[in-house]
């Protein structure tokens, strides 16, 4: 431990004024640089505010561009200043039709639907009679949409909201939906049905750039730690980082991640050391969270795949049903998740006399992704 004891934390000291401030999902105060996509949403849920169906709308963008907190931003404008429901279904965790519907209804009776002996027709009527006997109009964003259309869920889930208006006479729901896969195109991998009654508008949130990054970054830093724990090297150091990576989600777990380190060396102050060290774990951000969102079943398959980096997909699979006792079609389902999410990288080669097979290997070092699935 180094440095002279005036700069060195006591045990009951913190480098933090707010750490909250740098969790993944916090939403700011002050929200930089997303002006025009705000006013866009605003324009498309306007008529919500008059009683009437808003526009349905598509935001789509890269990972870490801000579009949940723009959303999370609005819609806590309409529910502190309107009578408008709002209902935000993260579409990892609620990646089905029931589930969607299910967090619909614990938004609008602020309790969960019964767990099992409930019809999905049951669930969908109870929450669209409860909008018209209370002349309410609800908004729902499906965030991480991207999501559904990987457990091919979208179109069903996305009909029945469009279409609730016809099966329940009075019923106004306005959808927003939410992409971070900039390789699915929403609107053709619907079912025809859907693409009929969907044309929503569209808002697009690009990377940040280098300006902006340092200065959202700086008001986190401002408002999340106390006074000279980041010096200017530091954080230019932390926004250059994270310009590389493109998501700016990576930034803000790295300076609560450097402020961490800083504690641990009991130090008042952030080093450029502090900030390298935590970056090794930051860069990992979309990792995690692509991780995180997985069934057993798809875990087990990437541990497999780490163990068997590089392999053609029948070699993993005999591993896989080895592991599982899971057959070809399932495996083959997780296989195709796996690699629009970007956890892995499916490439089609051509084998001597066999015609094509797939090799499958991991998007991220190995031990990284074991790391993370522990």
């Amino acid at each position: 431990m180094t440095g002279d004891a005036g700069d060195m934390l006591s045990w009951d000291e913190s480098v933090f004024r707010d750490e909250s401030v740098f969790e993944i999902d916090h939403v700011p105060e002050t929200f930089r640089h997303r002006e025009s996509q705000l006013e866009n949403l605003k324009y498309a849920l306007r008529p919500a505010v008059r009683g009437s169906r808003p526009l349905n709308t598509m935001v789509r963008g890269p990972p870490g561009t801000g579009k949940t907190t723009a959303v999370q931003k609005l819609f806590g404008e309409l529910g502190a200043r309107t009578e408008v429901r709002t209902v935000r279904v993260n579409c990892q965790v609620d990646s089905t039709r029931y589930a969607v519907f299910s967090r619909l209804f614990e938004g609008i009776f602020e309790y969960e639907p019964p767990s099992s002996g409930i019809s999905f027709k049951k669930l969908f009527g109870q929450i669209t009679d409860q909008l018209v006997e209370e002349d309410e109009v609800l908004v729902v964003a499906l965030d991480d949409v991207n999501y559904l259309f990987y457990e091919n869920e979208a179109s069903d889930t996305l009909y029945s909201l469009l279409r609730a208006h016809e099966a329940h006479s009075g019923a106004k729901i306005g959808v927003i939906v939410v992409s971070s896969d900039l390789g699915l195109d929403v609107i053709d991998d619907l079912d025809t049905r859907v693409q009929s009654v969907f044309r929503p508008e569209e808002v697009y949130f690009p990377v940040y750039d280098a300006t902006e990054i340092y200065d959202i970054l700086a008001e986190r830093a401002k408002r999340g730690f106390h006074e000279g724990v980041i010096g200017d090297a530091e954080l230019e150091r932390v926004a250059d980082l994270t310009a590389e990576s493109g998501d700016l989600r990576v930034g803000i777990d790295l300076l609560r991640r450097a402020g961490l380190n800083a504690e641990m060396r009991a130090s008042k102050t952030i080093s450029e050391a502090d900030v390298e060290e935590a970056y090794d774990k930051s860069k990992h951000v979309h990792l995690s969270r692509s991780l995180r969102g997985l069934s057993e079943s798809e875990r087990d398959l990437v541990r497999v795949l780490a163990e068997h980096d590089g392999e053609r997909a029948g070699a993993v699979y005999d591993a896989f049903n080895d592991e599982t006792d899971l057959g070809y079609t399932r495996y083959s389902e997780i296989i195709n998740k796996l690699d629009q999410l970007g956890v892995i990288d499916a490439e089609y080669a051509d084998v001597d006399g066999r015609g094509r097979s797939r090799e499958l290997s991991l998007a991220y070092d190995a031990e990284a992704v074991l790391d993370r699935l522990e």
